[in-house]
């Protein structure tokens, strides 16, 4: 009778823990600051873990080392020309950078930074540029003219500086994910100032719904979608003409520069769109066809089958028209 008893006992635990083990995970959802923007994570845990804590912690380290907004972070102090060796997150910056540079053919490049500053869209008011300017500067401009050894980031010239804004959220979206992935997290959404990475699938099945924003005809404009993108797996970064710019005398002049002429670019590329398996890329390859406009990133695509991209341009006539590679489309839930 007693074993009985005790046969029945451990049934009772057993069903009790499989009911458990059944249940369904618990959605999570918080948002903070993070880079000067904000950023939303979202996740499914069994028992509905918070690691907000840990990914502030995370994000604080990021930038003491890459900011440009922080005098004392490990970036400004290489501007500043303070022999500081790198840590790992500025080393996997810095060479990734110079990977698409030369992918690129300099379409991206960190060194613009001193570009960026006379143009306005740094910290220091914006110069009145003309050729004279830009010729005194684009000399400074060329990645060729930095190096790592022996864990310092060497210049050719000390009036170089860096700027890893076009890759930075993209890589600080990777790492929180890594975070997660180290917590046995498998089914997730991060979102760093648009910077965005799912992973998994929802527990229905259903993949992360993410949104390409319609370029707006001035930055106060309301935001709208111009199309829902299914992400499973893969990040999704945007870059735009449409929100960060001024006005000077009729003529707008936009954030993204091109290191080649030193001017901000003027094509009919209003956004691009890049999909790739992680965010550090996509963001980067986002900047590069910012730079090179419509046709010529189509070319680059052609030359980089594992890139995807969603291209939203303005045709002869103004209108506004899209295109998209074949692989970009199987993602596409609705255009608006």
């Amino acid at each position: 009778m007693k074993k009985s008893l005790e046969k029945v006992c451990k049934l009772v635990i057993t069903l009790v823990l499989l009911s458990s083990c059944a249940s369904k995970p618990v959605l999570v959802k918080f948002e903070g600051e993070t880079q000067g923007t904000y950023y939303a994570v979202t996740y499914y845990a069994d028992r509905g873990q918070d690691y907000q804590l840990q990914i502030d912690s995370l994000l604080h380290r990021f930038d003491s080392s890459a900011s440009l907004w922080k005098p004392n972070s490990i970036l400004s102090r290489i501007n500043s020309n303070d022999s500081v060796r790198v840590d790992k997150t500025l080393e996997n910056l810095f060479n990734k950078s110079m990977k698409v540079s030369e992918e690129s053919n300099g379409a991206f490049d960190i060194t613009v930074g001193p570009l960026v500053s006379a143009w306005g869209f740094g910290f220091n008011d914006r110069m009145k540029v003309d050729q004279h300017i830009v010729d005194s500067l684009l000399p400074l401009v060329n990645y060729h003219n930095l190096k790592i050894s022996e864990g310092r980031i060497v210049k050719s010239d000390p009036r170089i500086r860096m700027d890893f804004n076009a890759i930075a959220q993209g890589y600080a979206v990777d790492l929180v994910a890594g975070l997660l992935e180290s917590k046995g997290i498998s089914s997730y959404l991060i979102d760093i100032g648009g910077e965005v990475l799912g992973k998994g699938t929802k527990p229905d099945n259903s993949e992360w719904n993410v949104g390409i924003e319609l370029p707006a005809p001035d930055s106060l404009a309301e935001r709208q979608v111009k199309a829902i993108v299914l992400l499973k797996d893969k990040a999704l970064s945007t870059s735009g003409n449409y929100r960060k710019y001024y006005e000077e005398n009729g003529v707008r002049y936009s954030h993204t520069i091109d290191p080649a002429t030193g001017y901000p670019v003027k094509h009919s590329l209003l956004s691009v769109s890049v999909l790739a398996p992680d965010c550090m890329t996509a963001d980067a390859y986002a900047t590069v066809m910012m730079v090179k406009g419509l046709d010529h990133s189509r070319m680059f695509l052609d030359e980089h089958p594992g890139i995807e991209a969603y291209f939203i341009y303005s045709d002869s006539t103004g209108n506004m028209k899209t295109w998209f590679t074949p692989g970009f489309s199987k993602l596409i839930k609705e255009e608006l």
